[in-house]
């Protein structure tokens, strides 16, 4: 049974709605002041509430505005009482948060049926925020999944950690790394267009499909070749638009190479050096469209040495596609400097650079998501 508010200073209106309403099956409450109106509706949660405009003390606006500021009556269905018909106090009434006006002298069929409409919203609101929770909750359930499938940090034989943060509960990001044997590493870093679930379930399936290696006859070792082979398993068609930038890299331990190819993907960064002022940077990238967009695209290997002392950062263009507090955006020359800055600091270099953007950052979440490996080799 729905529950009713009244709130009149006038004890005969007051009177007369209780009436009406209790014989139309509703429990009413009544209160014959403003400040009593909220305390009540805060105590007993009603569906809708019917408040007079003008009474002494906290007016039937204030009472409205209160009220719809309160997560817990946002819901509620607010009616004005009110002998004011002029547009302009209307506005004054939706402004304040109202959903529906009743003119006095009361029409007893008007009020019926102005009530009957308040509360069939007022069901649909409710219904509307279940689903929402609902829903959060399944999202937050599925990105518990999505990060419980992230690797851990390693320390030996050298450390690797990182850092994700999605722009939503879930992201397109997503990133990998282990041991195709006891010499060599795979590691690699992806990024979906767009975001939320939709491009997440894409990353999900590039990394259970490259950690279980269920590509037959593919040559893991060989950078160019596994992003071949995943640009013909991954091609776009009118009912999935969603293609994703990668870099993948096999590192040997053993003669401390890194053989690498990317696919529209940011450039690794690659840190050596013991001192900032003496480091040695490079930018790690080759040619290649994103994997999905053309079913011949072209992928090439480079290679390189590890130096001692080098530190090797991958990367979604979330880290420095960044919009800043007047409006610029920021630039990956300005995230290589912060990288540079850090390359020498004893730990937690990666909360240092987070913390940087998220201060850098003028909004309260980042408009894309965001990762960041990082692979200290010494």
């Amino acid at each position: 049974m729905f529950q009713i508010l009244v709130i009149d200073d006038d004890i005969s209106i007051q009177t007369l709605l209780k009436r009406m309403l209790e014989k139309q099956g509703y429990r009413v409450v009544a209160a014959s002041n403003g400040e009593e109106g909220i305390a009540q509706a805060i105590a007993y949660h009603p569906a809708l509430v019917i408040c007079d405009w003008i009474m002494p003390g906290l007016n039937g606006l204030e009472v409205c505005k209160r009220m719809k500021t309160d997560p817990n009556l946002s819901t509620t269905f607010f009616i004005f009482l009110t002998s004011l018909d002029s547009i302009a106090d209307r506005v004054k009434g939706l402004d304040a948060g109202a959903d529906d006006f009743i003119s006095k002298p009361i029409e007893k069929n008007e009020l019926k049926a102005r009530v009957r409409a308040g509360l069939r919203l007022h069901q649909l609101s409710q219904d509307l925020h279940t689903q929402k929770l609902l829903l959060e909750t399944e999202l937050a359930e599925a990105a518990e999944y999505v990060r419980s499938l992230l690797p851990l940090p390693a320390t030996e034989p050298f450390s690797i950690n990182s850092r994700f943060i999605p722009s939503r509960q879930l992201g397109g990001d997503c990133f990998d790394y282990y041991w195709l044997d006891s010499d060599y590493l795979a590691i690699y870093l992806l990024d979906t267009a767009g975001h939320g679930l939709k491009a997440a379930l894409p990353s999900i399936s590039v990394l259970n499909l490259l950690r279980s290696r269920a590509l037959k006859g593919l040559n893991y070792y060989q950078p160019s070749d596994v992003l071949k082979a995943l640009n013909q398993t991954f091609q776009m068609n009118y009912q999935n638009d969603k293609y994703f930038t990668i870099w993948y890299g096999v590192y040997n331990r053993v003669n401390r190479e890194l053989i690498y190819a990317s696919a529209g993907h940011p450039p690794a960064i690659l840190l050596s050096g013991t001192s900032s002022k003496k480091t040695e940077i490079q930018l790690l990238r080759t040619p290649g469209m994103p994997v999905g967009m053309f079913p011949e695209s072209k992928y090439v290997d480079a290679y390189c040495n590890i130096d001692k002392s080098s530190s090797l950062y991958i990367f979604s263009d979330g880290a420095y596609e960044i919009t800043k507090l007047d409006g610029t955006l920021w630039s990956l020359d300005a995230f290589i400097q912060i990288l540079v800055s850090l390359q020498n600091t004893i730990d937690r270099q990666l909360d240092q650079v987070l913390n940087y953007l998220v201060a850098l950052n003028s909004k309260e979440a980042f408009d894309d998501d965001l990762s960041i490996l990082q692979i200290n080799f010494d």
